[in-house]
């Protein structure tokens, strides 16, 4: 079987990737990663997400205000955001979310900002990509108040938190997408969660230039190319195939996210 892989969140966007996008994104597809997302944490490198996925066949935009960029926005940023969100290779809003990890952003505007996306991703019916870094309770608070209208469609990004959190984001119809982080030795809760992942909400991603996964670990910067780490991994640990796990991860990130069937020549 032709591996169809999809990298759910990628920084192709970032400086490490300036001169190398086209090499990346080569060794990607070379390793069958068919599709990739990139993503934005504010105007200016959603921007860029927009403008390297109208460049590659493989690569989708994300559009977004970062929590750790919120206090830097501006309303003007936010009208920027919504028309690069009707571009044709747009797929998703984000990241947006919640960060007690960083004291970058005061927390009440990160909510706010957070609030903001989660309207519009009502409003126009697009997935989002959250962000959450210790403040697993607040997201689950506000992703609550909006699953009271709405089956929420979204992805929980480089997911790190506990099982009692993953599975009432399941519960409100979330994905759960697991980075390199789940391959570090030290992981053995969080691979846990990912085994209790039912399997239509699982998704996979590099979070590069960060997050090499096993055994790449410490080389940075990570690449798409790489998601292959994390997915033999996932295989494992839920006893299933490769193969099937690409299969279905594949499936679920073209269904959330509209993507077309991927390139397998």
């Amino acid at each position: 079987m032709a591996f169809a892989l999809v990298d759910t969140h990628t920084h192709l966007n970032s400086k490490e990737f300036n001169e190398s996008v086209a090499e990346v994104v080569g060794r990607a597809v070379a390793e069958g990663v068919r599709q990739m997302l990139v993503v934005g944490i504010d105007r200016a490198s959603s921007e860029r997400a927009v403008e390297i996925a109208s460049q590659y066949a493989e690569v989708f935009a994300v559009v977004g205000i970062q929590p750790n960029s919120a206090h830097q926005a501006t309303e003007a940023d936010w009208k920027t955001i919504l028309e690069m969100a009707a571009h044709p290779k747009s797929v998703a809003l984000g990241e947006t979310g919640l960060d007690r990890y960083w004291d970058h952003c005061p927390f009440d505007v990160q909510q706010r900002w957070f609030q903001l996306h989660l309207e519009q991703a009502a409003k126009s019916e697009m997935p989002f990509v959250v962000h959450c870094r210790e403040a697993e309770a607040d997201v689950l608070a506000m992703l609550k108040e909006a699953g009271k209208s709405q089956q929420l469609r979204g992805i929980m990004h480089s997911y790190a938190g506990d099982m009692e959190t993953a599975l009432v984001c399941v519960e409100l119809g979330m994905h759960v997408s697991f980075a390199g982080m789940v391959t570090f030795k030290k992981s053995d809760a969080l691979r846990e969660v990912a085994a209790a992942i039912p399997a239509d909400r699982l998704l996979i991603e590099t979070d590069c230039p960060y997050l090499s996964p096993e055994p790449k670990r410490g080389k940075f910067p990570n690449e798409p190319a790489r998601v292959r780490h994390t997915l033999d991994c996932l295989a494992v640990v839920r006893g299933v195939s490769s193969e099937e796990l690409a299969q279905q991860t594949t499936q679920n990130a073209r269904r959330l996210l509209g993507l077309p069937e991927p390139n397998l020549e």
